[in-house]
């Protein structure tokens, strides 16, 4: 599990030294989905800090035991997330990736006004237009940033998830143009497959499973 990691971080180092960045203002995002407590614990003994989950309720099962043993351990949302779960998100991570809609703005926005916990929040952008998957329309962004800053939402960025099987790079130029005309410094992008191209275009957040864990069994 410490070879698979130090592959990962040297693959992040070499092309943020390509794009002149530093490689400490990217964090990797170990996405343990699926992955049990004896699978994650390796790369915890290994050094990684911040973990990403798909489901409320899964994280739940698994990361409050790991997260008592090791308390500088950072958890992150990277799957959709359904308005009902706002509270128990909250209540779980440290940052939420997966903002799409202002019915769960207005939900996270009244669960963090009820709590003393307020994660990071990413805008999930629906940079390919694909009807299947979660995130704005880029037409629709302009009016949820206004309505997640209205709220209050510690906004840190954009996130998008590009179509599968094409060339990444232009769907990460375009969420890093978006995030400049809209005075957002955070880029969620960038996966096992295409993580230095992510940071060679700005990621300062890449969320990496396959390359870290393997093939899902």
């Amino acid at each position: 599990m410490s070879e698979q990691l130090a592959i990962v971080r040297a693959a992040i180092a070499r092309a943020a030294a390509i794009a002149r960045r530093d490689p400490a203002e990217i964090t990797l995002i170990a996405v343990s989905k699926t992955r049990t407590v004896d699978e994650i614990a390796p790369l915890i003994a290994a050094g990684q800090r911040v973990f990403g989950e798909n489901r409320v309720q899964e994280a739940e099962d698994k990361w409050p035991a790991l997260r008592d043993a090791d308390r500088g351990l950072s958890l992150h949302l990277v799957g959709q997330l359904q308005s009902n779960k706002a509270a128990a998100a909250i209540a779980l991570f440290d940052a939420i990736h997966s903002v799409d809609r202002p019915s769960l703005v207005d939900a996270l926005g009244n669960a963090m006004a009820r709590s003393d916990r307020r994660p990071d929040c990413f805008v999930q952008v629906n940079i390919g237009a694909e009807p299947q998957k979660g995130g704005v329309a880029i037409a629709e962004l302009p009016a949820l940033l206004e309505r997640v800053r209205a709220a209050g939402l510690p906004l840190a960025g954009l996130m998008c998830v590009p179509p599968a099987e094409v060339e990444p790079a232009p769907y990460f130029a375009l969420l890093a143009k978006l995030a400049r005309e809209h005075g957002v410094a955070g880029l969620s992008m960038g996966m096992s497959g295409d993580v230095e191209t992510a940071v060679m275009l700005g990621a300062t957040h890449v969320r990496v499973g396959t390359a870290l864990f393997g093939a899902r069994r």
